[in-house]
């Protein structure tokens, strides 16, 4: 388990998230009516290292829950981006274009990747809490 230190500058693991296996988080609402936010863990962002690329889904792209729906390049591997919900992508974080380090420095805040009008609301309600997903980092 990789251990938070008292330099973070946000919580670990927001209770008000919820978490998936992959190590993704989903805040709602997310800014457009209907959506929910997206983006990566610092466990993910720890693990990964420093961000220098982000490919994401494009506005009006359909994405299925668990299946892949973009990419995360660092200084030491390309990793999949896994959509946590079933909708229609409809914002991405245009920010990371410029700046992917986002990511690393605030994965929870300005470092977002996109939000999906989520098809059935009820998939948010299945994913884990941060009690769960921190937990399952232990084991």
């Amino acid at each position: 388990m990789i251990a938070a230190t008292s330099a973070k500058e946000f919580d670990v693991y927001p209770e008000n998230l919820k978490y998936t296996s992959e190590h993704e988080w989903v805040r709602t609402p997310g800014e457009a009516e209907g959506s929910v936010r997206i983006g990566i863990t610092d466990f993910a962002q720890d693990a990964l290292g420093d961000i220098v690329y982000v490919s994401l889904p494009q506005v009006g792209d359909a994405v299925t829950a668990g299946e892949t729906c973009g990419e995360l390049e660092s200084t030491k591997s390309v990793s999949d981006i896994y959509a946590p919900v079933t909708g229609e992508v409809v914002a991405t974080n245009a920010a990371l274009d410029s700046t992917p380090e986002l990511v690393n420095s605030d994965p929870y805040e300005a470092g977002w990747l996109f939000e999906v009008a989520v098809s059935d609301g009820s998939q948010v309600d299945g994913l884990m809490d941060a009690a769960t997903y921190e937990g399952g980092l232990a084991g």
